[in-house]
């Protein structure tokens, strides 16, 4: 089943004004970064924390537990599973559309 078959069978609902959009947050832990327990240095934070999603009733999405990530290289790949146990389908817009191509077929493969 193609993509905009999956899109068609399911049917579209209203949504209120901040209940549009599907939410990703993301947080970097501050603790132990400032010299006096208890308290942060402004601005500052480690380059690790969490990814959690936020809750939507619109959506249906009730957030799951935060996903870790330990660098800002993991960051990309935390998001992506965060929607995925979502449940989340992303469309791509017509400026990533411009990178796709079908995958090669190499000699052997069935079409």
């Amino acid at each position: 089943m193609s993509q905009a078959d999956e899109t068609k069978e399911i049917e579209s609902k209203e949504a209120v004004h901040g209940q549009k959009m599907i939410e990703v947050k993301l947080r970097f832990w501050t603790n132990d970064i400032a010299e006096e327990p208890g308290h942060i240095l402004p601005k500052h934070a480690w380059c690790a924390g969490v990814v959690r999603m936020e809750a939507n009733g619109s959506h249906g999405i009730t957030p799951n537990n935060p996903r870790p990530f330990h660098t800002l290289m993991d960051v990309s790949s935390v998001i992506e599973q965060v929607l995925i146990d979502h449940g989340i389908t992303l469309h791509l817009g017509r400026r990533a559309q411009k990178y796709l191509v079908d995958a090669p077929t190499r000699s052997g493969d069935a079409p």
